[in-house]
């Protein structure tokens, strides 16, 4: 009776994590395609805004281990690969910028002390595109599907500004102590300034 209801717990404690895991990776499939186009478009970077509009420059970075490092990874990672993607969705309108990255190789510490988290070789994949939308408030989204890690948030712009959305990505740790990229993405840090008026 006890095997069984071991058994029982297991099965439904499997199963409640690999339901967890579709669901993210539904939701990130989701929020990957567009229901609507009207809501941004890539700006030039020159002129000015035009009334009842934002313009809002977006940053990224991360850096992944080289393609082949961990012999176990499957192959259809994108880790170290052509093409990784990058997924912004601000209400229901989306955009993935696949980009190729570059190998880097950048000392393991700082020069004033320290472990640096990006230090050793990888390669670096990052993107700065600029959009402009109506100003008002609306639902950010910004992800990396590799990753399954993704911040979805309300923001509010102002008619007639600039402002620049960057997003950090923070490492797992290794030993608990040290974060370092080789062991994956623990989450993104987001950080939003206006830049002009």
């Amino acid at each position: 009776m006890m095997r069984r209801m071991f058994a029982f717990l297991f099965a439904i404690t499997v199963g409640t994590v690999l339901a967890g895991c579709m669901t993210t990776s539904q939701f990130m499939t989701a929020k990957s395609q567009t229901a609507r186009n009207d809501v941004f478009s890539e700006a030039d970077v020159k002129g000015a805004i035009p009334n009842g509009y934002a313009d809002l420059e977006i940053s990224a970075s991360i850096k992944t281990h080289t393609e082949g490092f961990y012999p176990l990874e499957s192959r259809d990672s994108l880790h170290g690969k052509k093409g990784y993607p990058f997924v912004l969705n601000i209400d229901g309108q989306a955009v993935v910028w696949k980009v190729d990255g570059r190998e880097e190789t950048i000392p393991i510490h700082f020069e004033k002390g320290g472990r640096n988290p990006e230090g050793g070789t990888g390669v670096k994949y990052e993107i700065q595109k600029k959009i402009r939308l109506a100003a008002g408030t609306h639902r950010v989204f910004f992800g990396l599907p590799t990753e399954d890690s993704y911040r979805e948030f309300d923001v509010k712009f102002k008619e007639d500004r600039c402002y620049a959305l960057m997003f950090e990505p923070v490492y797992k740790k290794q030993r608990r102590v040290t974060r370092r990229f080789l062991n994956g993405l623990d989450w993104l840090e987001k950080d939003m300034t206006e830049t002009c008026r």
